[in-house]
């Protein structure tokens, strides 16, 4: 206030002129006493009066005016956009315009990837889709990079973990399109690096295609074979408790009516000495994969081959193609495999699959290159309290999670593989379609689902070719219908992802209009680890669906 005085005094007083500066001067040039009071007096008081004022305009100029009374006249008149303010603390990039009436699915979705994001408590998230092999929104909502206050942007680059294992499988799916690769030969005929497996004392053998739906028994980070057949065995058994009929329960309440006489007929007792089994498999508090050594590994490793001395030499835990073994350390022999196969370095290969795609900002994670966008990886310790997750090396298993991208990559990626998918159908229609990266013939075989299988982020489906997928399926009429898609998830230490395909439900008969991909793709990375992103990528999904069809 002082200063705003100061300097509207100095300007009253260049007003003022003689008043202020200019009145009698004495013989050496100063004013005269006389001049000077009244001079002053004039211009301290123009310059309160203009202070005041000025403060006032500013008062009033903040102020919300009153709302006016409603107007019936013009209640049907459009109210004027307002610009929604950002959450506090989690800024969000600027979404480009709406593109073809999706405003309604953006501002939904939008709103569920912050409530996700503010319950599990991510620094960042970025998310995209694309409708019918166009992107229609991304966006990125929090931080890349917390310390220096950096937001997420649709640019922003992230472990996108397993999802590197549906990458692979392209590099596998062309080797064996060009006939180069026997997906049911020993992996012994590519690698012989590999030992021959035994179980139980009978020899066993390892393929490519067991290898790819996760059925080789090789372990995954968890080495303790003993907790990892107790923790099947108490999911299957649970799994067959959850599915009995009511009939079949009752049926069982009936026969053990009196416990002298279930205790006393064999059929009983066998099904007593189940119960006991059920109650002594469940096992006891075991490790996640994120408190498993390995993940946290730091030793650099040349190329795939050396990476197999990791677990080469231990024991399968199943025989191959009884049981499904969720197995990263897999993907890592079927790296060596690709090498063999193909004659290029894995990540050689890769590389060039990613230029085919059109994949530019996909790359292995690697600790020195500088990679632009590449955000920070968060979690939170047992304090509660946010911190940087410690160093990693990932090139033991790049091609089982080790890669980076975005998730306009990744929608690129999600096009390419349902374009294939959906081409064959299209071609009657149109012979001037192009063809698929992978063929028609070889993207249905790797969406259909492999018996034995699970899809662990979705139990309605099961696990197929280096995707997890859901079939279509309805069962009552008017109730709900399960919509057929295909997708992966990835958790790495600091980082979640998935990347979802929602293939349109096509009529071959009215398709002659139409050109391929028909679909959703929804892509979601996310700098925290240990987020479950598929339901919420499948609800924006179909969330985009709905104004797609409407």
């Amino acid at each position: 206030m002082y200063r705003l005085l100061c300097s509207v005094t100095a300007r009253a007083a260049a007003a003022a002129g003689p008043a202020w500066g200019g009145g009698r001067r004495g013989a050496h040039g100063r004013p005269g006493l006389p001049a000077l009071g009244l001079g002053w007096a004039g211009g301290l008081g123009l310059g309160l009066g203009l202070a005041l004022g000025a403060k006032l305009a500013v008062e009033l100029r903040g102020a919300v005016p009153a709302k006016p009374p409603a107007d019936p006249e013009a209640a049907g008149a459009p109210e004027p956009p307002r610009e929604q303010a950002p959450r506090l603390g989690s800024p969000h990039t600027p979404a480009p315009p709406a593109a073809g009436g999706f405003s309604r699915a953006i501002e939904s979705s939008r709103d569920l990837l912050h409530r996700i994001k503010d319950e599990v408590g991510a620094p960042g998230i970025v998310v995209g889709v694309s409708v019918d092999g166009k992107e229609v929104w991304s966006e990125g909502l929090g931080y890349a990079d917390v310390e220096n206050r950096v937001p997420c942007k649709p640019e922003t680059v992230m472990r996108i973990a397993s999802i590197s294992k549906s990458l692979t499988m392209v590099a596998l799916a062309k080797l064996w399109e060009a006939g180069k690769l026997d997906l049911d030969l020993p992996v012994q005929h590519y690698v012989p690096e590999f030992p021959e497996k035994e179980y139980d004392g009978e020899k066993v053998s390892v393929t490519t295609r067991l290898l790819i739906s996760h059925l080789s028994g090789i372990r995954h980070y968890e080495k303790d074979m003993k907790k990892v057949k107790e923790e099947k065995a108490y999911k299957a058994l649970k799994m067959m408790k959850g599915i009995m009929t009511s009939d079949q329960e009752k049926e069982l309440k009936e026969k053990g009516g009196k416990s002298s006489e279930k205790s006393d007929s064999p059929k009983a007792k066998a099904e007593q000495e189940s119960e006991a089994r059920c109650r002594n498999a469940k096992p006891g508090k075991k490790k996640n994969d994120f408190e498993q050594g390995e993940l946290y590994l730091k030793e650099k490793f040349e190329n795939s081959i050396e990476s197999l001395r990791l677990f080469k030499n231990d024991p399968l835990f199943f025989k191959p193609g009884s049981q499904f073994l969720y197995s990263t350390f897999g993907y890592t022999l079927l790296a060596a495999i690709v090498e063999r196969a193909s004659g290029y370095k894995y990540l050689d290969y890769m590389q060039k699959i990613f230029h085919d795609l059109d994949m530019l900002t996909t790359v292995q994670e690697e600790n020195e290159p500088v990679i632009y966008n590449r955000a920070r990886f968060y979690v939170y310790n047992k304090k509660k309290r946010l911190v940087n997750t410690p160093y990693v090396d990932n090139s033991y298993k790049w091609a089982g999670g080790g890669f980076l991208s975005t998730v306009g990559d990744l929608l690129k990626f999600g096009n390419a593989m349902l374009y294939g998918y959906q081409v064959g159908l299209f071609k009657n229609a149109n012979e001037n379609l192009l063809p698929g990266y992978l063929k028609p013939e070889t993207m249905v075989m790797m969406w259909t689902p492999v018996p034995n299988t699970e899809m662990s982020w979705d139990k309605e489906g099961q696990y197929a070719m280096a995707w997890g997928v859901v079939e279509k399926k309805q069962t009552y009429g008017s109730c709900r219908k399960q919509r057929h898609y295909a997708s992966h998830t990835g958790g790495a230490v600091g980082a979640s992802s998935v990347l979802l395909v929602l293939p349109e439900e096509l009529d071959p008969e009215a398709i002659n209009d139409k050109v391929p991909p028909r679909g959703i793709i929804v892509s979601i990375i996310c700098n925290m680890q240990s987020v479950g992103l598929n339901s919420t990528a499948l609800k924006i999904a179909l969330e985009f669906d709905k104004d797609r069809t409407d």
